[in-house]
């Protein structure tokens, strides 16, 4: 049985999701305090495996499954000319994907995490936005669904990332639909077009959002958005559902989770802001959803790779929070 089947199920789902565990976020606050360390001297890592541990329902968490999926979607937009490269890339990188070539598959192998990848119908791109609502509404509950099918049951951090020529264009787009200003106060050069390119991106957004516009996330997802953006909105929901904690990647992913906290407020307490990415709007969407990065390392590559790479620093936190000992423990006057 499908967990939802209209976006009117999919929304009811997002008013009825739970929330951190707070007798072990407490627990965990105490214990944090007690670590043979001065107050604060870890910084956010201390505040990270708090977080972490109120969500896993517990003051002394470990990380066990960690999840990478990478969803993969050809947008019709593409046809105006908004993207450097051919849609045809898109099914070369799935491929690249799947025999362990793309950058993504080396991190997920040094943070333990398991990577996989999920092709949305790539022979059949969205519609051009500009024209008509790039999916309807059986498309984009089919693309949610494959999200939310993807993410394991036995899942304790998760990480979504994408592939999609145009995608760019189409987070632009959504970002600019739901936090308003100009389209050029969002759309950026995505893979490196030059100055004739970025004015048509531009000129793209500003055309989509003006035949869009819409005060509700889903319908902005369903009609601004892309296959692979739906299906890590899916992933993220489905993530809250079962408690796991998911990393953000850079702008596309971002976009794709505001539409979720458009359409309910704390949709995103679970989520993390991996990096801070190239993409020039990214710092002014993840100032939108009250979300600070843990790395900026001047990445736009897209895939899940800067939360990937940021997996290690969860780690990290956790394994400090959880393996420090106590100052009675140590035998430390406490001061």
């Amino acid at each position: 049985m499908s967990a939802f089947s209209s976006l009117s199920d999919f929304r009811t789902l997002l008013v009825d999701m739970p929330g951190p565990d707070q007798e072990a976020r407490v627990a965990a606050e105490v214990r944090n305090g007690q670590l043979t360390k001065p107050p604060g001297a870890l910084g956010r890592l201390e505040e990270l495996a708090i977080w972490y541990g109120s969500w896993r329902g517990t003051d002394r968490p470990s990380v066990g499954k960690r999840q990478v999926i990478v969803f993969a979607g050809n947008h019709g937009v593409t046809a105006q000319g908004v993207s450097a490269f051919p849609t045809e890339v898109t099914v070369q990188m799935v491929a690249n994907f799947q025999q362990g070539g793309a950058a993504v598959n080396q991190l997920s192998r040094v943070a333990g995490a398991e990577m996989s990848v999920h092709a949305l119908d790539l022979e059949t791109p969205t519609a051009d936005f500009t024209q008509s609502p790039a999916m309807s509404e059986a498309e984009v509950v089919v693309a949610l669904l494959t999200g939310w099918n993807a993410v394991d049951a036995d899942t304790e951090l998760l990480v979504v990332g994408e592939m999609g020529i145009g995608n760019t264009t189409s987070a632009a787009a959504i970002a600019n639909a739901l936090y308003g200003g100009k389209a050029s106060d969002w759309t950026g050069r995505g893979t490196g077009v030059d100055d004739n390119v970025l004015n048509i991106k531009t000129r793209v957004v500003a055309e989509g959002v003006a035949l869009h516009a819409s005060d509700d996330g889903l319908e902005i997802l369903r009609c601004l958005g892309g296959r692979e953006l739906a299906a890590m909105a899916g992933a993220i929901a489905a993530a809250r559902a079962k408690r796991i904690p998911v990393i953000l990647d850079g702008f596309i992913c971002s976009a794709a989770a505001a539409c979720l906290a458009k359409a309910q407020d704390g949709a995103l307490d679970h989520v993390v802001a991996g990096h801070l990415s190239e993409e020039g709007a990214h710092g002014k969407l993840l100032d939108a959803l009250d979300k600070t990065p843990l790395l900026s390392l001047d990445m736009r590559l897209g895939e899940g790779s800067g939360a990937t790479l940021a997996i290690n620093i969860l780690l990290a936190a956790v394994e400090c929070h959880s393996g420090m000992l106590t100052f009675a423990e140590a035998g430390v006057a406490a001061g």
